[in-house]
């Protein structure tokens, strides 16, 4: 038994905001400084009635339309996210209600930036113990609600969005190896300076951002080698956390792959965090560059630290 990536689906919030639009409100910054340091030219930032949920259900519509199944086909709803509407219930309970999914498990997973990977291996636990047959899996944030917008640092690097995958058991290979990791020691890098059993807040963005690039292209660079070691198999295309263009090309360094077989969307998304691999996975198969038969390198480095990667026949 085997667990494939049966369609993809995304959304995107309709307001664009530029690099130059930052500038323009007063921040210390400019088009050339982001670029230069990030690789980032615009991102998606959501706008009224643009929830967690709304946009995590839109990215989920699209995925069902384009496997061309009903709501009813799917067993269990994991929204992979670190921006719930609410603090309970979860949003995929939302997002299933919203669907028209029936009873069934529905629950978050909260992994930051490395989100839809762990839940890749989740529906896949799912899925091979009969727990479930067809799982919609949908990375999803609003992570522009975390923001400083007054530290440059944080808010130019940031976007909204939602991207969705329906995964389905099958017999033929799909998800070929994984692995996951975390270190609560490193919970410094990248945090919130809030939440509801601390502060009674929601917090705030805050970065180290010198040693996390650093950990970030160790991480994801030997956690990828690993994984297509474990897979026996090389990538034809690699599909990263889209954090900074910087981190990307030096992963990509590591592993000995073209940036021609890197898919990036990081230029005009940012980073949108657990919705961020999904969103790439779809823009590239959307586009005809991902094609069925193609094993494809997923990998994701996030806040906790947590980081991992998945080697997937698509």
């Amino acid at each position: 038994m085997f667990t494939r990536i049966a369609a993809t689906g995304h959304f995107l919030p309709a307001q664009v905001v530029t690099n130059d639009d930052l500038a323009a409100r007063g921040l210390d910054t400019s088009d050339a400084w982001i670029r230069q340091r990030t690789g980032i030219e615009r991102r998606r930032i959501a706008g009224g009635g643009e929830t967690t949920a709304s946009m995590a259900a839109a990215a989920g519509r699209e995925a069902l339309a384009r496997a061309g199944l009903e709501p009813g086909a799917i067993d269990a709803v994991i929204v992979a996210t670190t921006t719930p509407d609410r603090t309970f219930p979860a949003t995929a309970v939302e997002v299933q209600a919203a669907l028209g999914v029936p009873p069934g498990p529905a629950f978050d997973l909260q992994a930051v930036c490395s989100g839809f990977v762990y839940g890749l291996v989740v529906a896949d636990s799912l899925i091979k113990t009969g727990a479930a047959r067809r799982v919609l899996l949908i990375g999803a944030d609003r992570f522009s609600a975390l923001l400083d917008w007054t530290d440059r640092g944080t808010c130019v690097l940031f976007g909204d969005g939602a991207g969705a995958a329906v995964l389905e058991a099958s017999d033929t290979p799909g998800l070929l190896a994984a692995r996951l990791y975390a270190d609560g020691r490193k919970t410094g890098l990248l945090y919130a300076d809030g939440g509801p059993g601390s502060t009674g807040t929601v917090g705030k963005a805050r970065m180290v951002g010198p040693e996390l690039f650093r950990e970030a292209v160790s991480s994801m660079a030997a956690v990828g080698q690993e994984v297509l070691d474990a897979a026996g198999a090389a990538a034809d295309w690699v599909i990263p956390h889209q954090a900074n263009i910087r981190i990307i090309e030096a992963v990509a360094q590591r592993l000995g792959i073209p940036m021609a077989r890197v898919v990036t969307t990081v230029a005009n998304h940012g980073n949108t965090s657990a919705a961020s691999i999904p969103l790439a996975l779809h823009a590239a198969a959307a586009d005809g560059r991902v094609q069925r038969g193609q094993t494809l390198l997923l990998a994701a480095m996030g806040a906790g630290l947590t980081w991992g990667a998945a080697a997937v026949r698509f």
